[in-house]
């Protein structure tokens, strides 16, 4: 096949020949390859068997209407599988999902077809007398669990009379129905950790469950019925609006807006009403939908105080938060619990998730008259140390601009904005603090360590730049007021941090300096080399330890050697290459009596206690 037509050509050959079967045949051939292009997860062949076996208007199961696997494979000529790793029916090849999806005429209405077949199979009297508390689907109806859980998904996408007539007819009594908690398993499973109330499920109404999928033809035939408290919390305390507006369901919340009593100001445990998800979402249309509502408060607080504008700012939304600060009753510099600001919340975490639209929300609360630029939270940090500490140059130029920002304020910690970066590896924004005048280089925070410090021995290395702080160490080590060998508050020096970490370029520029101590010890007496040796930095021990000025026979306060600290640190090169290096007493005991043998056995590093164990038996 040298070309996509001729694969296309190929299947429409195939597809034509199993409608081509034997009536049964075809049917079986050309609905199995309905079921598995257009289903919401992969099926086990046993799933797939009894939907097929499904008849429409049928009061129970008869599993002699469900074909065998191998018919299936049979009918399918060819374009049906089961997948050898996941045991799960596939099509032959992805292309023919391709090709299906591009042609959709081949399959009318595949939703709707199989929101009737599993609507139908929920029906039937064996599953009705099923226990709703049943931790499992029993195996004689292995198609129970997806019916459960997806014929909402089919019928949001295709629905008729007959759907919504089966579905009603469903939700009524829902809660004593077995699939009522297969399709709400993940919600009670999150209410297990929220302030939710599992014991009390009864107080899901079908209103909620159809807001919960999102089937608008189903809500819409529900309010018919005129029978519902529209503002009944369920037992994750949400209304049925507060569940349509997390789906970001515009038309499902219209329609909800529009009944008579229902009141959009209610709030789930967490505090969040249906402008505060609306918000949070990002979903600017409903959030338009709701402050054009007068018994909609814009300014409520949620969970840790966050109100619709904070959270629309955390998430970077400018849209969302103009239209809020157009109105006279939103705070536009509210204190959260934790005394983050709509302003701080942007600078420090909206450009995680939208860097430009942060920007943006950050320029528009700066423009402002009533907010605060300099705001410290109640860790005492300020917007300009969130932004700086979180890597957003942009913001923190726009901070910076600001007359009343103090770019060399410490927060409760004595950290500086300048602190945070560098310990962040950001060395942009570290010029451009350092071009401040009221900046220090070299201060030092609570624990004594200076921005240098921190970016030699950033303490989340994993998360951080290390090659960002390689440029941030540079940069500050060019300056002349900056000390690269100041000891913190334990004695421990940048090239101490930077032993530790193992950053092998920041070791090596502090090395080169004649005013760095490469052997000074800390206020235990471990010097950067035990250091490297208890955190396995082979690369740091080697570069240590062929040094004139670094005495590999230091013992810290506790009686430990290198050896000791190498053991307990588990790198058998390290280990290895000491013993080859030095003549090593592998008994020798620390003050505790601990010798090597014992911490490398204690820390679960067995190849380096079998290989002390052989030496001592050799």
């Amino acid at each position: 096949m040298s070309s996509g037509q001729d694969v296309g050509d190929v299947y429409a050959d195939t597809m034509g020949r199993i409608r081509a079967q034997k009536k049964d045949r075809a049917r079986l051939g050309m609905e199995a390859i309905m079921w598995i292009t257009y289903s919401e997860e992969p099926l086990s062949p046993e799933e797939l068997c009894q939907a097929l076996g499904v008849k429409i208007g049928s009061p129970d199961l008869d599993n002699d209407n469900a074909p065998s696997t191998r018919t299936i494979l049979n009918c399918g000529l060819g374009l049906v599988t089961v997948d050898s790793s996941s045991s799960k029916v596939r099509l032959v090849h992805f292309t023919l999902q391709e090709y299906i999806l591009a042609n959709p005429a081949l399959f009318c209405s595949p939703h709707l077809m199989i929101a009737e077949v599993c609507l139908t199979y929920l029906h039937f009297r064996c599953i009705k007398d099923r226990s709703p508390t049943l931790d499992s689907p029993p195996p004689t109806t292995p198609f129970l669990e997806y019916a459960s859980r997806h014929w909402g998904a089919h019928a949001r996408r295709q629905t008729s009379t007959s759907v919504i007539s089966l579905a009603l007819e469903l939700l009524d009594g829902f809660n004593e129905h077995i699939s009522y908690e297969l399709l709400l398993g993940e919600e009670f499973e999150e209410s297990r950790t929220l302030r939710c109330k599992y014991d009390d499920i009864e107080n899901c109404t079908a209103l909620h469950v159809a807001a919960f999928l999102g089937v608008l033809e189903i809500m819409v035939a529900l309010l018919k019925m005129d029978k519902w408290d529209l503002n009944a919390t369920d037992w994750c305390g949400r209304t049925a609006l507060i569940w349509a507006v997390k789906r970001a369901d515009g038309a499902m919340v219209k329609v909800l807006l529009e009944q008579d009593g229902v009141d959009p100001d209610i709030a789930d445990p967490d505090g969040r009403t249906a402008l505060s998800c609306a918000a949070w979402n990002g979903s600017v249309g409903i959030v338009e939908m709701l402050l054009a509502r007068s018994d909609v408060s814009p300014d409520i607080a949620a969970l840790w105080g966050r109100t619709p504008l904070s959270l629309a700012a955390e998430n970077g939304d400018g849209e969302i938060v103009r239209r809020l600060l157009e109105r006279n009753d939103v705070n536009p510099d509210s204190r959260g619990v934790d005394g983050h600001t709509p302003l701080s919340l942007a600078a420090g975490f909206g450009s995680w998730r939208r860097k430009e639209g942060s920007e943006r929300v950050v320029k528009t609360l700066l423009e402002r008259n009533d907010v605060d630029p300099d705001s410290a939270d109640k860790s005492g940090r300020t917007p300009l140390s969130w932004a700086a500490g979180n890597g957003h140059p942009e913001i923190v130029l726009m901070l910076l601009e600001q007359n009343d920002v103090n770019p060399g304020s410490a927060d409760r910690n004595g950290r500086t904005p300048l602190s945070w970066a560098a310990g962040n590896g950001h060395p942009g924004i570290v010029l451009m603090l350092l071009e401040q005048n009221d900046v220090n280089p070299d201060t030092t925070d609570r624990d004594g360590r200076t921005p240098l410090s921190w970016a030699a021995g950033p303490r989340r290395l994993r998360l951080i730049d290390k090659k960002g702080c390689e440029r941030v160490v540079r940069t500050l080590l060019e300056r002349n007021d900056v000390n690269p060998d100041t000891t913190d508050g334990d004695g421990r020096t940048p090239l101490s941090w930077a032993a530790e970490n193992g950053c092998g370029e920041v070791l090596r520029m502090l090395l080169e300096r004649n005013d760095v101590n490469p052997d000074r010890a800390d206020n235990t007496g471990r010097t950067p080399l035990l250091r490297a040796a208890k955190h396995g930095r082979k690369g740091t021990v080697d570069m240590l330890i062929r040094r004139n000025d670094v005495n590999p026979n230091t013992i810290d306060e506790g009686g430990r050697t290198l050896f000791s600290w190498a053991c307990e640190g588990g790198s058998s090169e390290i280990v290895q290459a000491l013993l080859e290096l030095y003549d090593v007493n592998p008994n020798a005991a620390d003050k505790s009596g601990r010798t090597p043998m014992s911490w490398a056995a204690g820390c679960g590093h067995e190849g380096i206690a079998e290989m002390l164990f052989q030496r001592n038996h050799i």
